[in-house]
């Protein structure tokens, strides 16, 4: 088994290394500098928790600390890559499934790329083992009750993403399986924020004692030097429930078929959309080919799974998550951010879109790019109708948030839209920007079918924390022009100054955008037409 393990790694580290962009130095750096500021973050947390626990003082309040702590650990793990509709790395099975390979050996290999998701989670753990270790009252062998926890989150990571990809492999469920996750992860939250009985009960079960035969409770209880039988049985139960769900989760997706699937849902559904007048609208306020090119958009971005996933999200995921704020009462912040509350859902799912419609415009095109090269058509035209494209599904998702938001009868005024438009609006310009240069610089072969990401994730990452702030910089300008000045034409002044800044940015973004493409073009189509190792990196 371990020979063939090898024998993969070895192939995706070939793969990787022969796809590795050597000669951008200034990217990589930039990379890396980024990664050590998240991870350093983390990395923070798990030297704070490892000298908290060194002490012997501390472990009593630990005992009611540590198990809310650990359930946090178990929800950031399982649930962020759902939030953010990202898998990390996981096994390619159709380059596998052809080769002599025990499928018990490719499920062990599956189980340990789930540490892609939950690396964060890892660092923190470590370091409260190692303040385990070193406390004098806490026996040797406590810490290693934090192992069969952390191979309970590898099972339940791997059953779920197999799980999820099946399911979001299917058009006629897909929509389906996204609202009931927004509500299993909004539950919590309305329950807290809403209802005080129930509420109540959940502040009591996160600050109290929970109960023993939960995984986290029992892991708790033996890291801290509580020897139990209950509790080791209680832990190596959760642990073998989690392998066999993983592995039950695992051996369907080996039989799992997703052209067959998709070929299904399908058959028989070839006809006239009722959506030709949306396509067609680019022909009545452009000239072609830009028109065209923005159609073009318009049709491929509604068919493809993985924007149609985010899209939704946008307006559902957002909503109910941030909705314990538009909820809640009294205090300065709770009542801002409710009286902004449709500008920060529209602001997450801006974050969101960037995925599919910014950072790699030109990754769901793949090797189709290289028409781009090929027909008489600027690369600025092509840009700016996939730019054009991206800003009318912005504005639509924007409206979809708004509708749901009067639906639900949440507190809203003509002047909170306006509001929520022209910020959104501003903060797409500087984003669209930063878009086209590193959809040129940066690009990466994006399958569209994938409902989740599993590509480029830490370039994506370190776009978001670097650009973003720098995009949120003139809004939150403007909010404190609003506050100093209390009027709102101070507010909507410096937003005008944003936009004609933006603007310019992003003429000159164009040009660098560009010029990157008529030098770059050779690698650009290269990479774009590159496939996946035996492992999809996220």
């Amino acid at each position: 088994m371990w020979n063939q393990t090898r024998a993969i790694v070895w192939a995706q580290w070939r793969t990787s290394w022969n796809a590795f962009p050597r000669a951008n130095k200034a990217g990589l750096a930039f990379v890396t500098l980024i990664r050590a500021i998240w991870y350093g973050a983390f990395f923070w947390l798990a030297i704070l928790a490892a000298v908290l626990l060194s002490r012997p003082e501390e472990v009593v309040p630990f005992q009611r600390i540590l198990p809310p702590a650990l359930l946090l650990c178990l929800l950031y793990w399982q649930l962020i890559p759902v939030l953010m509709a990202s898998t990390g790395s996981s096994l390619e099975l159709r380059k596998l499934l052809v080769y002599p390979v025990p499928s018990g050996a490719l499920f062990a290999l599956e189980v340990l790329l789930r540490v892609s998701t939950g690396v964060e989670m890892l660092l923190v753990m470590a370091g409260a083992s190692l303040g385990l270790l070193l406390n004098p009252v806490v026996p040797l062998w406590a810490p290693a009750a934090l192992v069969p926890f952390v191979v309970f989150n590898l099972f339940c990571s791997a059953g779920i993403r197999d799980l999820l990809v099946r399911l979001l492999a299917r058009k006629r469920v897909r929509e389906l399986v996204v609202f009931l996750l927004v509500i299993l992860a909004a539950l919590p939250q309305l329950l807290i924020f809403r209802s005080a009985g129930s509420g109540g009960r959940i502040r009591s079960f996160l600050a109290g004692q929970p109960s023993p035969y939960l995984p986290w409770t029992a892991a708790a209880q033996l890291a801290l030097g509580h020897f139990s039988w209950r509790a080791i049985a209680v832990l190596l139960g959760w642990t073998l429930t989690g392998y066999a769900f993983g592995r039950w989760q695992f051996e369907r997706s080996l039989r799992f078929d997703v052209a067959e699937a998709g070929a299904k849902d399908t058959l028989g559904t070839r006809r006239a959309s009722r959506l030709e007048w949306f396509f067609q609208l680019p022909n009545a306020f452009f000239p072609d080919p830009l028109a065209a090119l923005i159609e073009k958009e318009l049709r491929f971005l509604t068919r493809a799974a993985r924007f149609r996933l985010v899209f939704l999200m946008g307006f559902s995921f957002g909503l109910m998550i941030w909705a314990p704020l538009a909820l809640s009462r009294g205090g300065a912040a709770p009542g801002f951010l409710s009286n902004n509350y449709l500008t920060l859902v529209s602001v997450y799912a801006l974050l969101l879109l960037s995925d599919v419609l910014f950072w790699n415009c030109f990754g769901f095109d793949r090797s189709a790019a290289q028409v781009y090269f090929l027909v008489p058509v600027r690369m600025s035209t092509v840009l700016a109708g996939k730019n054009l494209a991206a800003s009318v599904f912005v504005l639509i998702e924007i409206s979809a948030i708004a509708a749901v938001c009067a639906l639900l009868r949440l507190p809203l005024s003509g002047l909170q839209i306006l509001e929520t438009f022209v910020v959104t609006c501003v903060l797409t310009l500087f984003v669209l920007s930063a878009g086209n240069v590193s959809s040129l610089y940066g690009p990466r072969a994006v399958n569209p079918a994938k409902s989740f990401r599993t590509t480029a994730s830490s370039r994506i990452q370190a776009l978001l924390m670097l650009i973003f702030p720098i995009a949120l910089a003139p809004v939150a300008l403007a909010y404190l022009a609003r506050y100093a000045f209390d009027t709102e034409w101070a507010f909507f002044g410096v937003l005008l100054f944003a936009g004609i800044l933006g603007g310019v940015i992003y003429y000159y973004s164009m040009d660098v955008a560009v010029k990157a493409a008529a030098d770059r073009r050779e690698e650009i189509i290269g990479v774009l037409s590159r496939g996946e190792g035996p492992i999809e990196s996220s």
